[in-house]
């Protein structure tokens, strides 16, 4: 495969898995927003956690006169000069789709398509809560639709390998970032630890990453965010985990090695950082830094993606 066409289905994907990741960012902020003024004695920062795991609060500042509901949701939804804004994730994706229309299948394409058509309805119209809702509804639907064709429609050949590469690094690093923020941010300085706001926060965090029911259903016990944690970072079993989206990166990087018939620092990198979060323990990780074991492992995040570009896509 050239290195340009696995590029754009590297980015394609991840593209499409950042729309969806900004859309549930968006939906747990105006689920928190709704929580009565009494449960943050009277102050919030939902708004400013949303734009630190999702957007560039550089690049926000001078576009915008201060941080709130409404400048926020339009920052991340629509701004075209926010590059991982919902509206340039989609118009991205929907360039890389175009760009190897023949790799992908029908209903690939015509999931990418429609949804950058269907986008302009949304665009430059004064949505009310309820409009919006439906809009973030639409979005994780379009990469859920996306997902499930390309699962169930493509060859598993090397194109299928590197869309499959791009899901698994772009979940690892915004399951990363919402946990990081929610421990770091999002609980004003005065509020308890595991207090009402504390559990409301954790428990919107663990639906907006459609991960409620498989906690009770893992550790049948009420939230608590050391466990919140190790679910969301060493569970194999949890879709959205540091180790489960390792667990596909390792493997689609050895499929990728086996038909080129090399290997080099991208699988060093990948099997390595797999190795370390199955050796992991949450009471060794909270005792540590949550914190810093969260940035570091983003980091480390960023060099695998790195050497995958090296190898491949240059």
């Amino acid at each position: 495969m050239l290195s340009r066409t696995a590029d754009n289905l590297y980015w394609l994907s991840r593209y499409v898995e950042r729309a969806e990741f900004v859309a549930r960012i968006l939906d747990a902020a105006h689920r928190l927003a709704s929580l009565p003024t009494n449960y943050g004695g009277g102050e919030t920062n939902e708004w400013a956690s949303a734009l630190a795991s999702a957007g560039d609060p550089e690049v926000f500042k001078p576009l915008y006169d201060g941080i709130n509901a409404d400048t926020v949701s339009n920052f991340l939804a629509f701004s075209p000069q926010n590059p991982s804004s919902i509206r340039s994730c989609i118009e991205a994706a929907r360039e890389n789709a175009r760009s190897v229309r023949t790799a992908l299948t029908t209903e690939m394409w015509d999931t990418i398509n429609g949804a950058w058509l269907e986008l302009r309805n949304y665009e430059g119209r004064d949505l009310n809560r309820e409009d919006f809702s439906r809009f973030l509804e639409w979005v994780k639907g379009i990469s859920l639709t996306f997902d499930g064709s390309a699962y169930r429609t493509m060859l598993r050949n090397d194109a299928y390998w590197f869309t499959r590469l791009g899901t698994g690094l772009e979940r690892a690093d915004n399951t990363a970032r919402i946990l990081d923020v929610k421990y770091q941010i999002l609980l004003p300085a005065h509020e308890k630890v595991g207090g009402s706001l504390d559990y409301f926060q954790w428990t919107t965090i663990l639906r907006e990453v459609s991960a409620f029911n498989a906690y009770h259903w893992v550790y049948r016990e009420s939230i608590k965010p050391l466990l919140v944690a190790d679910l969301l970072i060493l569970n194999r079993q949890m879709p959205r985990s540091f180790a489960n989206c390792y667990g596909m990166v390792v493997e689609h990087l050895d499929l990728i090695a086996d038909a080129y018939g090399r290997r080099g620092a991208s699988q060093r990198l990948a099997s390595n950082l797999l190795a370390r979060l199955e050796s992991e323990d949450i009471d060794r990780i909270f005792a540590a830094g949550l914190h810093e074991f969260v940035t570091a492992f983003i980091g480390e995040n960023n060099r695998v993606g790195a050497a995958i570009t090296e190898q491949y896509l240059v």
